[in-house]
């Protein structure tokens, strides 16, 4: 820095000062040269003690790298129980389910969901009963139905009573009651005992309806036959107004509010029923779209054994041209409905519909499914294009995992058995939940017309014309009003529910665990195996599943329940959010969003870690904690290769599922919406012909997943083994890979030849 820090007395002359200038300025360059060589060094010696520190506290949180085991052989047969604390509390929490299923099945009464009760509880067209031939419900006033009280508590204040069909006429009491063959079809609609009473006597008794208006039945209740004329006017058996038996004359208008809110307590019941009853005409149907789907899959899995690189190309041109497809087939329905009347009706405007083949009716609708495939399409085709190099790696170890389902061909059918598990586990959950919400004893309240300090009271009909309630309040009726109880039994009974829901979730991902150790173990004898077959066992799959029940039941038990709670938090979020939509609080929106968001993440790292401790479990024998953290450490000191070859691979596999659901569900299509001429009279008339679709297509999703998860674990397993390979053996002749030739070559790894002698 002489130039610059030293003063000098500028010479005289021009060509001194340029001089100076130029000695100046090259000295500065001098300076900044040494000053960024400095830099540079620094920075590079910064880098190389970074990267020492780097994989220091690399090696150091996670583990060391496995070390070269002679013994080691595969799969370890001589291992001990794990988790056995686990253990024992599954077993305690079956024995209560089990429990908790004969106490409800003591105590419940499906029946309330089916028929419709009465006043007195009791159930209309029950086979074996008095009320066999009465199976509709008929209301004596259904203008009560209007009071807002109905909306609280799901009951008319009128008394409902069991008909064997519906009122046709107009009628009052009043008139009937004077012609013979009318008062004869009125007591069709009333109690017993009319014998010797006059008209106000039957009325201030309760015992007959003071009018009749035209009925048809409705989800097995009879409501008011109502219409519209031209101008809009209400009618009620082609008449606007009518007699209400008490001398008035009302509108039809008076009878819609009660209709309303007699409705709104049905509503879903009555869609229910609908999707019941399309089931009913279309389940034979289902299945054989279900076992297409099985089919498909199977052979699917078949091809890839032989044809594993072709098959793949085929899945993914496949799966390319049926969502090309249902771009251009949206797009069909999209233009042939311009030229329709009220097909420009924006689903805002719309609103939620009961039946969702309203939807198809408008424009909105198909323009929204052609821009979800385009983006689906793109997608697809974006990644194909980013990861057309990884493809084939990945194609390799699909060929790997090919070859050894060949010496493991028991584990394509191995789905067959998680799936009758998973269906008992399902079938016990659904029963036992059908009874517990059955479980309940008829509740009856005082209803009345006038101000009564006992109105909504608990009653009891047997003794309520005589009790003290009834002389307070003249007019009052003890009527059924639900299903409760105030036994301990009743007060713990949203607990015996929730205590079924959870365990539900820990058997059901039981039966996924026990299915993923025992296809890991059988795989993984595959991999070991220094000649195969002879050095596998007879049965893979049997012994592995023999080795998973008996030593590993607890951390089977002990992952399924982590996975569980987590599983049962976001329920207990849902149900949350469900009941706080009316609020409009948008930090409690917020946050219950970010939990939501943050539990859902969880549960997709707690499913990663689980799927691979039980992969570890099955070749090494040790508990899940110490499972899980041995292949976290793993796969975390081998990221690159996990995002290389195991996640291209399941993309590849997911491609393949999308496919047969797409196959399938195009078909489904096509048939149950009656499209093709050819299938017009084959295919059943159905409510909503969407529910047919719809299960098809989640069905043969789950059958399609199953099939394919056989070659997803089959893929991690062998993924975790050759890294273990990788870390274990150098490729000499004293510690050679076990890997195949394909996998060595994938890997650019080789092994050498041993020395000549």
């Amino acid at each position: 820095m002489k130039c610059i820090t030293r003063r000098q007395t500028p010479p005289h002359g021009t060509v001194s000062n340029c001089i100076l200038v130029m000695k100046c300025l090259l000295t500065a360059l001098q300076c900044v040269h040494f000053h960024l060589t400095s830099t540079l060094q620094a920075i590079y010696h910064l880098k190389c003690y970074s990267y020492c520190i780097f994989q220091y506290l690399h090696s150091f949180h996670l583990g060391e790298p496995k070390k070269y085991d002679p013994t080691f052989k595969g799969p370890i047969y001589n291992r001990g129980c794990t988790d056995i604390v686990c253990c024992i509390l599954f077993i305690i929490c079956i024995l209560g389910y089990v429990a908790v299923g004969i106490l409800a099945w003591s105590q419940g009464d499906p029946r309330k969901v089916i028929y419709p009760t009465d006043s007195r509880g009791q159930f209309c067209g029950q086979a074996g009963t008095p009320l066999e031939t009465k199976p509709l419900l008929f209301y004596f006033n259904i203008m009560k139905c209007a009071s807002p009280m109905v909306l609280l508590e799901f009951q008319c204040p009128t008394t409902q009573m069991c008909v064997e069909k519906c009122p046709d006429k107009f009628m009052t009491l009043l008139k009937a009651y004077t012609n013979k063959e009318d008062f004869k079809y009125y007591k069709n609609f009333c109690k017993e005992g009319l014998e010797g009473l006059t008209v106000t006597q039957i009325l201030s008794s309760g015992l007959c309806p003071a009018m009749l208006t035209p009925s048809k039945p409705f989800t097995r209740r009879c409501f008011p036959a109502l219409g519209q004329k031209k101008g809009g006017e209400i009618t009620v058996g082609n008449n606007s107004k009518f007699d209400d038996g008490e001398g008035n004359i009302r509108d039809a208008k008076d009878l819609v509010a009660g209709v309303k809110n007699a409705t709104v307590v049905i509503e879903a019941r009555q869609v229910a029923m609908k999707i019941f009853e399309d089931y009913t005409q279309s389940w034979y149907w289902i299945l054989i779209g279900l076992v297409i789907a099985m089919l498909i899959s199977l052979l699917f899995i078949v091809l890839l054994r032989f044809l594993a690189g072709i098959m793949v190309w085929v899945m993914i041109v496949m799966v390319i041209l049926v969502i090309g497809y249902g771009i251009f087939h949206c797009s069909m329905e999209y233009v042939s409905l311009k030229s329709e009347a009220g097909s420009n009706v924006t689903l805002k405007d719309l609103g939620f519909q009961t039946d969702f083949s309203v939807y198809l009716h408008i424009r909105q609708t198909w323009l929204a499914f052609i821009i979800i495939l385009a983006i689906v399409e793109v997608i697809i085709i974006l990644l194909l294009i980013f990861l057309r190099n990884r493809i084939l790696i990945a194609i390799a170890l699909i060929k790997e995992a090919s070859r050894a389902i060949g010496y493991v061909m028991s584990a394509l059918f191995y789905p067959l058995f998680t799936f009758a598990l998973l269906s008992i586990v399902i079938a016990y959950w659904a029963v036992t939940a059908v009874f517990l919400s059955t479980s309940n004893q008829p509740i009856y309240k005082v209803f009345n017309e006038t101000a009564c300090d006992h109105s909504r009271k608990i009653c009891e009909p047997a003794n309520f014309s005589t009790s003290s309630m009834k002389a307070e309040c003249p007019d009052s009726k003890c009527l059924f009003a639900f299903y409760g109880g105030e036994t301990v039994y009743h007060k713990y009974l949203i607990g015996l529910q929730f205590y079924n829901v959870f365990l539900f979730f820990w058997c059901a991902n039981f039966v996924t665990a026990l299915g993923q150790m025992t296809l890991a173990g059988a795989f993984a004898s595959y991999y070991w195996a220094l000649v195969k077959p002879d050095d596998m066992p007879a049965f893979p799959i049997f012994s592995s599943l023999g080795r998973s029940l008996r030593y590993h039941t607890g951390s089977l038990a002990f992952g399924s329940l982590i996975l569980s709670i987590i599983q049962i938090i976001r329920v207990l979020l849902e149900y949350i959010d469900h009941k706080l939509q009316g609020t409009q609080n948008k930090c409690t929106k917020f946050l219950l969003c970010c939990l939501k968001c943050c539990f859902w993440c969880l549960e997709k790292f707690i499913k990663f870690i689980n799927r691979n401790a039980y992969i570890m479990v099955a070749i090494y024998g040790k508990n899940f904690c110490t499972s899980a953290k041995d292949a976290f450490f793993l796969l975390m000191r081998n990221m690159i290769r996990v995002a290389v070859l195991d996640k291209v691979t399941d993309f590849l596999l997911f491609l393949g599922k999308l496919l047969i659901v797409g196959l399938v569900g195009i078909f489904a299509f096509f048939f149950f919406s009656g499209r093709v001429k050819a299938f017009e009279n084959t295919a059943p008339n159905l409510h909503y012909y969407w529910v047919p679709i719809l299960t098809v297509v989640v069905g043969s999703y789950l059958i399609a997943h199953g099939f394919f998860s056989v070659y997803a674990m089959c893929v991690d397993t062998l993924f975790l083994c050759f890294l273990e390979d990788l870390e274990r053996n150098d490729g000499s002749a004293e510690r050679p890979y076990l890997m195949s030739d394909r996998l060595l070559k994938v890997l650019n790894k080789k092994n050498k030849p041993e020395p000549a002698e």
